[in-house]
Formats: structure tokens, C-alpha cells, sequence
């Protein structure tokens, strides 16, 4: 029993002193020390040069990507302004035109000295049969002679806004009307005029940077190249740049 004891121990302390030197060997700094060990701490010249060149080619080729899609949004954008304002002049000059029938109804007739009779609404052609006409324009003085047709003489104009009245104002538009009575045509709805703004603000061009357009007039030439300042019929953009489907956005 006590030979076991002792051979039980010197292996212990064998194992002991075979541990310590494995520890001595792997921390010794003369050492040598695999290929894996040094591909773990970092890329070599080589790794670094060929991972900068592919970054390089996949910012080559995405750049172009993001001016194709920041120039298709100012184009939209662009869409969007020139139909605002268009759609700005045309309900103005709508306006204006049921305002022009205002003011010749109510001039004396030719014959009696009785005023001219009220149109029907629902009559084709009539103005006043449009559902997109609710007011008419009460001032006409911002019509010159030279605009007859009553488009809006400027920008500012839209923005500024002009005094409107409903079209059931005075009666207009009920007398002679099958879906009003005697009655009601005689009723006055309010006849203060209140100011209607057809434009928040002047749109900025968003291929100029500038709320600066090119205008035509409904009396210029579909290619005129200048404006002849009667009224605003028609308004493009001042950029001489071509769009991604190759028209030129003045042409717009």
C-alpha cells in the first residue's frame, strides 16, 4: 500500500512539472507561430488594396444610380408645380368669365331699360353650369383692355388672391332655374365679397432654384420666344436642361 502512495505521487508531481512546461513553451516569445494565428490579426497589403478597389468600383457605379433618381424627383417635381399653376390660371379665368356674366346682367336691356335676364345654369354652354364655378370675381378692374379674355394678368395675382361672391348671390343663376322657386331666386345670399386665393405662394423651379418662369399670354404664339405681358395663359420652366426622356423641360 505505501509503494502505490509513492508512485501515486511522483506521477502527480510529474504531471505538475510537464503542465509548467507546456506553459513555458507556449509563452515562450522565440517561438514560432502558424499562418493562422497571423491571418487572425489583420488584412495584409494585398487583402487591403483589392477590398479598397472593390469599394471603389461599387461607389463608381452607385453614384450615377443616385443622379438618375435625385434628377427623376425634380422632374416630378417640376410636373407638380407647372399643373398647380395651371390649374390655378384655368379656375381663375373661369371665375372671371362668370364674374364678366355678372356684370352684363346686371347692365339695363336694350329695350324697356329692364335688366338683361338672368342666364340659366342649365344651359350648354352657360359658365355658370360648370360644378367646378361656386364665385365669380367682382372685380374687374385687374382686367386692362388688352386682356379681354380675363386670364390672370400675373403671379402675384393668384397669390394675392381677388374679392369673389357666390354665384346664388343677387339671385344669379336661380331666376329661371326649374330647381329653385320664385322665392328662393329673389333671396340674397351675402353680398360682401370676400378675397380668394388661388395660389399658397409662387412655386420655386425646382430645375432653376428660382421662382422666376417663362410665361405666354393666350393672344403669343405657341412658339413665340417672348412674353407680350397681356395675361398669364400658359407658364414653363427657364431651364435649358433636358429631361431623362430627352424633351427639354421648357417644353413642358
Amino acid at each position: 500500500m505505501k509503494k502505490r502512495h509513492g508512485d501515486a505521487g511522483t506521477r502527480g508531481r510529474g504531471d505538475k512539472k510537464a503542465l509548467a512546461g507546456s506553459a513555458l513553451f507556449s509563452a515562450s516569445p522565440h517561438l514560432p507561430v502558424s499562418p493562422s494565428h497571423r491571418a487572425s490579426d489583420g488584412f495584409s497589403l494585398v487583402e487591403l488594396i483589392i477590398t479598397v478597389g472593390v469599394m471603389a468600383i461599387l461607389t463608381l457605379g452607385v453614384i450615377p444610380l443616385v443622379q438618375v433618381s435625385v434628377k427623376r424627383q425634380k422632374e416630378q417635381q417640376l410636373r407638380d408645380e407647372l399643373r398647380q399653376m395651371r390649374e390655378a390660371i384655368d379656375q381663375f379665368h373661369r371665375e372671371a368669365l362668370a364674374g364678366a356674366q355678372f356684370q352684363v346682367n346686371q347692365q339695363p336691356g336694350t329695350s324697356a331699360g329692364q335688366p338683361n335676364p338672368q342666364p340659366n345654369p342649365n344651359q350648354p354652354g352657360s359658365i355658370l353650369a360648370d360644378p367646378r364655378v361656386r364665385v365669380f370675381i367682382t372685380d374687374q378692374t385687374i382686367f386692362t383692355a388688352d386682356n379681354p379674355d380675363r386670364y390672370p394678368p400675373d403671379l402675384d395675382t393668384l397669390k394675392n388672391g381677388v374679392s369673389v361672391l357666390p354665384i346664388t348671390a343677387g339671385g344669379l343663376g336661380r331666376r329661371g332655374n326649374q330647381n329653385f322657386t320664385a322665392t328662393q331666386a329673389a333671396t340674397e345670399d351675402s353680398t360682401i365679397p370676400k378675397t380668394k386665393v388661388y395660389l399658397r405662394q409662387i412655386p420655386i423651379d425646382p430645375m432653376t432654384g428660382k421662382a422666376d418662369w417663362v410665361f405666354r399670354s393666350c393672344y403669343d404664339s405657341a412658339d413665340s420666344t417672348s412674353w407680350g405681358g397681356e395675361n398669364i395663359f400658359d407658364v414653363h420652366s427657364k431651364s435649358d436642361g433636358k429631361a431623362l426622356n430627352g424633351e427639354k423641360y421648357s417644353e413642358w
